[in-house]
């Protein structure tokens, strides 16, 4: 039997680099921010105090260094669930355990700006990659420590944020209630805002509810904060806030650290105010 025989169940090398990602267990840190877009990484790891371009493979680029001396990594996932989860799975299995998405989204409220950050606290699961995973009654929350980080960071930088429950869709389009080619449209796709705005729902990405299903799963803590690009109440849109939603991201993951460093001091396994 060929000693080098690789599982179809589990595709890595021997020595565990990852199909997708092409990282192994040493080339990422504990903590990983994950935006959508590949281009996004360098310009989040462009703040860091230095960093290495550990892997580029399709759709997924990935960097690792120190941010204000914490170990940090980010790496793209693609637009979607099935990016996302591939990214996750991946990661985790060479020893990312925290999973911070920084991206951009579209308002349904009148009171939400375009720039404006919305922290997600959990999301509605309209895209189908999570219901492969477990039941559609299974909920896609955040984990409370990394929204904590979240507002500790844009506050504490006067950016302009706002909390709330995310959709996650599949579709950009009829999926967000956009019509399709040459105004292709149905039913229920013209009633989805109004739907959920009368649920207080916040906005729409693309990623969060399969990345906060994954982290319940697995009890990996998960967070998501984005920029808004779009106000479908005003029918607007200008790609505006994205300096502000990397500032933002990088800095929750230092303030992540600090609160992981005196839950160990201390002796605890969850981190409360005064510890």
């Amino acid at each position: 039997m060929n000693a080098r025989r690789v599982s179809a169940q589990r595709p890595e090398t021997p020595e565990r680099k990852q199909y997708h990602l092409e990282v192994k267990e040493g080339d990422v840190a504990e903590t990983v921010i994950i935006p959508g877009d590949p281009q996004r990484v360098r310009k989040i790891s462009s703040a860091w105090d230095d960093f290495t371009e550990v892997a580029v493979h399709r759709q997924f680029v990935t960097h690792t260094g120190r941010y204000k001396s914490v170990p940090i990594s980010a790496c793209s996932t693609g637009i979607g669930g099935p990016g996302t989860a591939i990214v996750v799975e991946e990661l985790a299995n060479v020893g990312a355990n925290t999973f911070l998405r920084v991206g951009s989204c579209a308002t349904l409220k009148e009171n939400i700006e375009i720039g404006d950050l919305i922290i997600s606290t959990g999301a509605v699961r309209l895209e189908g990659t999570s219901k492969q995973y477990v039941r559609p009654e299974y909920p896609a929350s955040a984990s409370y420590e990394v929204i904590l980080a979240l507002i500790e960071a844009a506050d504490s930088l006067g950016i302009k944020y706002h909390l709330g429950t995310s959709a996650s869709t599949d579709s950009f389009y009829l999926g967000q209630s956009r019509p399709g080619y040459d105004g292709y449209t149905q039913s229920f796709s013209e009633i989805l805002i109004n739907d959920l705005q009368q649920a207080n729902v916040v906005n729409f990405e693309m990623e969060a509810a399969t990345l906060f299903t994954l982290g319940n799963i697995y009890g990996f803590r998960t967070g998501a904060v984005c920029a808004v690009y779009a106000n479908r109440v005003y029918d607007e849109f200008e790609v505006k806030g994205e300096a502000e939603v990397i500032k933002c991201g990088n800095e929750a993951v230092r303030i992540l650290h600090e609160m992981d460093k005196e839950k160990e001091q201390n002796g605890k396994r969850y981190w409360i105010r005064g510890l």
